[in-house]
C-alpha cells in the first residue's frame, strides 16, 4: 500500500493473525511460515497480520521483527493489506518500527505504551507523536492485555488524528462495541481483535475481524466471515458454534500455543512457541486431536484431515 488513502480504503474484511512458527531450537521456520502465508491468501482471506501478540513479538528482539517484516512483505506483495505489528514498551522501538512498516507498505499497529500509570491525554500525545512517522497511517490497537484499556472517549480522540486508519478492539464488552460502532462507523476503520465472538462486532457495523485461528481452520472461519459479510446470520451462528470446543481449549491452554498444536496436528507449520510460553503436554495435544477428529466428522466444517 503506497498511502494512507489506499489503506483505508483496502482494510476490510477477514484477516489471519499469522502465527511465527518457530522451530524447537528457537530459530525461525521462515519457510513454514511462507506456506502458512500462501495458504490463507490462496483461500481469499482479505489480508494478513505478522507479529502481534500472537506472533510472539514480545519474545523476539527488534532486529528479529524488522527483518519478519522485510520477509513476509516479500511474500505477498501488493497482494493483500498486510498489519504489521510495531508495539513495544519502548517508545524508540515503536518509532523505528513504525517507520520501516510504513516505508514497506504495511500498515504499522500500535499499542499505547505500556507503562504504569500512563494518563490518557499521555496516550493521545503519544499517538500524535508516532502516527506521522508512517506513510500509511496507523491502527490503533485497544489492547486489554496489555494492562490498558481505551474507553471509546479517548478512541474518540484518537480518530481525530490524520493518519489514524482504524482502531483494533480488544475489548469486546457490549457497551463498548454498541459506542464504538455507532460514534465511529465510517469515521475509521473497525476490526474485531478476537475470533471467539465477533459475530456481535460485525454486526454492528464494524469493518473486520483478525483471527489466530483461522491458522488452523481457515476453512471453517472463512465460510463463517463470508455468511455474515452476505448476510446470512443463521449460518455464519451455526458454523461458529461447530467448533466452540477448540474454543473453550484455547481458552484453557492458552494461546498460540493450543492453535499451534492444532496446526502441527493438521500438518500445517505451527511450529514451537519461544519461552516463556511452551508448547503444550503431550496429555493436551491429544485433547486437541480429539476435537479436532470430532470437527472434521462435520462436513459443514470444510476441515479434512487427511488433506
Amino acid at each position: 500500500m503506497k498511502d494512507i488513502t489506499e489503506c483505508h480504503a483496502r482494510l476490510r474484511g477477514l484477516f489471519n493473525i499469522t502465527v511465527t512458527p518457530f522451530r524447537a531450537d528457537g530459530a525461525f521456520d521462515h519457510a513454514g511460515l511462507a506456506r502458512n502465508i500462501e495458504r490463507v491468501i490462496g483461500l481469499g482471506f482479505d489480508g494478513i497480520l505478522i507479529g502481534g501478540t500472537y506472533g510472539e513479538f514480545p519474545a523476539m528482539s527488534t532486529e528479529e521483527r524488522a527483518a519478519l517484516f522485510r520477509r513476509v512483505m516479500d511474500i505477498v506483495g501488493d497482494r493483500v493489506p498486510v498489519m504489521l505489528c510495531t508495539a513495544d514498551s519502548d517508545v524508540r522501538v515503536v518509532r523505528e518500527l513504525t517507520t520501516l512498516a510504513g516505508d514497506l507498505g504495511g500498515l504499522p499497529m500500535v499499542t499505547p505504551p505500556y507503562v504504569s500509570e500512563v494518563t490518557d491525554a499521555q496516550i493521545v500525545t503519544f499517538f500524535r507523536d508516532v502516527v506521522p512517522l508512517s506513510r500509511t497511517g496507523v491502527l490503533v490497537y485497544n489492547a486489554p492485555g496489555i494492562g490498558i484499556t481505551l474507553s471509546p472517549s479517548t478512541l474518540e480522540q484518537l480518530a481525530d488524528i490524520p493518519g489514524v486508519v482504524g482502531v483494533k478492539q480488544g475489548d469486546l464488552s457490549p457497551t463498548a462495541i454498541d459506542q464504538i460502532a455507532n460514534r465511529l462507523f465510517g469515521r475509521i476503520r473497525l476490526f474485531c481483535a478476537s475470533d471467539l465472538a465477533f459475530l456481535g462486532p460485525v454486526m454492528c457495523g464494524f469493518d473486520g475481524v483478525s483471527s489466530t485461528n483461522s491458522c488452523a481452520l481457515p476453512e471453517l472461519i472463512l465460510a463463517t466471515y463470508r455468511a455474515l459479510e452476505a448476510g446470512d446470520a443463521t449460518t455464519a451462528r451455526n458454523l461458529h458454534r461447530l467448533w466452540y470446543p477448540l474454543r473453550a481449549l484455547a481458552r484453557e491452554f492458552g494461546q498460540p500455543q493450543t492453535t499451534k498444536a492444532a496446526m502441527n496436528l493438521r500438518g500445517f507449520s505451527g511450529g514451537s512457541v519461544r519461552p516463556p510460553l511452551r508448547d503444550l503436554e503431550v496429555g493436551k495435544v491429544a485433547a486437541v486431536a480429539e476435537a479436532l477428529q470430532k470437527l472434521a466428522t462435520d462436513r459443514r466444517s470444510c476441515v479434512d484431515l487427511a488433506a
